[in-house]
Order: structure tokens, then C-alpha cells, then sequence
């Protein structure tokens, strides 16, 4: 595992609130990854953001150190943190190495080290995410290893322990909250964007009877998909400032770095209502500016808000992470000869290129003459040898590496 290397922010460290200044703007997030893939000599890189961590997987020569993260922190976010936050970021990160990142990679994509113990929707976030970084062409084959190895981990994790066993998650803690508030079924709930995370607590609120839902997603595309799950009507963000129906909750969670309910749409929205209304911010960072808050009487649940509860169903599970932690070891020590033996695939792959060399210029050039005085079916006979033993001579330094590679472990 050599090179990799993990530089993860996380609700374990950082205050929820500061790990929102992390996120990457969605606009200019390829062109960061580029320019710190090429700033920083990193051969393949993947990004991470999810409600409560903020993860940097890549892989490069150099050692991690709190001034290399500062320095590469510092080149994706000179424009808002300020040195005080810079500082205090790059204090409470954590960085992994090599082998030690690979297995934190396994504990992420499993749930052991999420804020919600045993919850699922990490490994789909985790998958996304590499994903969208591949199709870039922002990794290549090295994490596509590593990828394929972490996605087994977890789903074997997740089959073989009891981890998931009445699953909660982050949403279900989310409606529990909104369920204590005892909303009528009739309640008038918008939803701000289309994102996993949303279309999950919609369906929990779809199954638990409630029906009047307006959906709002800066793509309408994705806004009418939901509404049509929901029996619900379709917006583009911008309808927001002029939306005159009312709510009485608001579910939020888009990937802005700005908060989206600004002090003016929100009066907008509450249309010259004074009753108490409810917001689910599920965001990082979150959607709702902090003036509404404060300049309004609102019900206001955050991830931040769901910690407590976290952390009993962690101690529930103690036993789980355990079992857990031993498949991941598992998989760690069977994943090493199956690295070795793909570093020796590419350190050979030029192996059947240089042999057909050496074949072409025996034929053409060395032995050239005296082939020249051949009868046609000699020259063929000769053809016929030369081929046989190129092939027989590229499968066996493959052959000698794998038995050695074998051997050694």
C-alpha cells in the first residue's frame, strides 16, 4: 500500500460548523482537483464530502506531514479560510499512510467510523465519490484496486456482522426528531434539493402518511423525479423567492457552500405566517443563514444535533465493531500479495513489447541474409518457431514473479 495516503476532517476532530468551510465548491471542484493533482505531483486522487466528514484519498511520493496538509489545504481554500481557521484545521486533521490508510478506508466504507454506527448510506457516498473522481480521470488503476478491495470489506461487514441490524442512520435519527415534534400528517413540508440524503427522510416521511410535499433542486429534472415518488410538485431553485404556498417544515440538504435559505427567501417563504416552523438542515455546510435563526421562531435540527444519540447506538454496537474490525484485518492481509502481484503485472507489461522486438530484429535485420536464402517454406517453418517461443518467452518471467511472489508470502 505504498503512496497512499488518506488526509480526512471528520466530526471525531473538527466542530460540524467549521468542517462546512472544507467543502469544495461544486463549481470549481474539478479545476481544485486538478490544480493540487498537478501543485503537488499526486498520481490519482479522489474527494470525499458526506454530513460530518470531509476525506482527501490520493496517492503521492511524499510523506504526510501537518505542513504538507497545511500547504495543500491552504492551496484549495486561500480564498476563505483565515489563518486562525487554517490553523486549527490542519491541528485536528488526521492523516493515514500506506497500510494504515487502506484500513481506515475499509472502517469508513463499513460504517465503523461514522457518526451513526452501522449506517449503509456511507458506502454508497464512499462509492459515488470515487466515481465522479474517476470519470475524470482523476484516478487510475492503483484506486481502482484499492476501491474494489474497500467495497468488499464493507458489504462482507455489513453481511457477516450484525453491525446493520436495525439500522439507523443519520436520516432516521433526523426523522425521529422531526417525529417528537408530533407534525400533523397534513403539514406543508418543502424539500430543498434532490440528493440521497433527502429522498431518504422524504420516504420516510411518505411511509409514516404524510403527502404534501413541494420539491425544490437547482436541476427540475431531479426536483420532478422526487415529486413524482412523492405525489408531490416540482420547482427549480429559483422559485424559492417567489414561492406563496406556506410550509411548515423545510428539509434541506444541497451541496451549496452558501447558505441557500438566505434571511429573504425565508421571509418569503413563511408568505406573513408567526407560527413556529420547523428546519431540517442536514447540510455541511448548512443551508439555513444563521440570521434566520436568530431572527425567527423555528424548531432548527442539525447533524450536530443527532451526536448524543450517535454515540449510545456506538456503545450498542460495541460488540459489532469488533467483529467488524476483524474482517477488515481479514481482507488487509489477503489484499497484499493480490497489490504485489498486479505491481509486478505493470513493472512487466513491457515484457511482450521488447520480446517482439528482439524477434523483429532477429528476423529483419541480425539474420536478415541468411533468411533471404530460404525457400519460402523454410522461411515459414522458421516463422512458426520464432512465434512459439515469443510466446513461451513473455508467460515465463510472469510465471517465475507469480511463483516467487508465492513463495515469498
Amino acid at each position: 500500500m505504498k503512496f497512499l495516503k488518506v488526509i480526512a476532517f471528520t466530526h471525531k476532530q473538527i466542530d460540524l460548523k467549521q468542517l462546512g468551510c472544507l467543502v469544495l465548491n461544486e463549481a470549481t471542484l474539478d479545476q481544485k482537483l486538478g490544480f493540487i493533482k498537478h501543485k503537488y505531483d499526486i498520481s490519482e486522487l479522489f474527494y470525499l464530502a458526506t454530513c460530518n466528514r470531509v476525506e482527501f484519498v490520493f496517492t503521492a511520493e511524499q510523506e504526510l506531514d501537518k505542513k504538507f496538509v497545511k500547504c495543500f489545504l491552504n492551496s484549495l481554500h486561500n480564498d476563505t479560510l483565515s489563518k486562525l481557521q487554517l490553523d486549527i484545521m490542519v491541528a485536528d486533521c488526521c492523516v493515514y499512510q500506506n497500510e494504515a490508510a487502506l484500513n481506515y478506508l475499509m472502517r469508513v466504507a463499513s460504517s465503523l467510523e461514522s457518526l451513526v454506527v452501522g449506517e449503509k448510506e456511507i458506502l454508497s457516498q464512499v462509492r459515488k465519490a470515487y466515481e465522479a473522481c474517476r470519470v475524470k480521470k482523476l484516478t487510475g488503476d492503483y484506486l481502482r484496486l484499492i476501491m474494489e478491495r474497500v467495497v468488499k470489506t464493507a458489504k462482507e461487514v455489513y453481511t457477516y456482522t450484525n453491525i446493520a441490524k436495525n439500522p439507523i442512520s443519520v436520516v432516521s435519527l433526523a426523522y425521529r426528531k422531526l417525529r417528537d415534534l408530533k407534525m400533523p400528517a397534513n403539514s406543508r413540508i418543502l424539500i430543498i434539493g434532490a440528493g440521497e440524503t433527502n429522498i431518504n427522510i422524504a420516504q420516510y416521511l411518505k411511509k409514516h402518511k404524510y403527502s404534501n410535499f413541494s420539491v425544490f433542486n437547482r436541476t427540475l429534472s431531479k426536483a420532478q423525479h422526487l415529486a413524482n415518488q412523492l405525489g408531490g410538485n416540482a420547482y427549480n431553485l429559483e422559485s424559492l423567492k417567489t414561492f406563496g404556498l406556506g410550509f411548515d417544515v423545510i428539509i434541506t440538504c444541497t451541496a451549496a457552500t452558501e447558505p441557500i435559505l438566505t434571511p429573504e427567501i425565508y421571509t418569503a417563504l413563511l408568505n406573513n405566517e408567526t407560527n413556529q416552523k420547523v428546519i431540517v438542515d442536514l447540510a455541511l455546510p448548512n443551508d439555513t443563514a444563521p440570521e434566520v435563526l436568530l431572527q425567527n421562531k423555528v424548531n432548527f435540527i442539525e447533524v450536530s444535533d443527532l451526536q448524543d444519540i450517535a454515540e449510545k447506538n456506538k456503545q450498542e454496537r460495541f460488540q459489532e465493531l469488533i467483529n467488524g474490525e476483524s474482517i477488515i484485518e481479514k481482507n488487509l492481509k489477503e489484499f497484499r500479495p493480490v497489490l504485489k502481484q498486479r505491481r509486478i503485472e505493470i513493472a512487466m507489461k513491457e515484457v511482450p513489447v521488447k520480446i517482439k522486438e528482439i524477434k523483429n530484429k532477429a528476423l529483419h535485420t541480425v539474420f536478415a541474409n541468411d533468411i533471404h536464402t530460404m525457400d519460402d517454406n523454410s522461411r515459414l517453418v522458421l516463422e512458426k518457431v520464432m512465434t512459439y517461443v515469443e510466446k513461451k518467452y513473455i508467460s515465463i518471467p510472469m510465471l517465475m514473479a507469480k511463483e516467487i511472489l508465492v513463495n515469498n508470502d
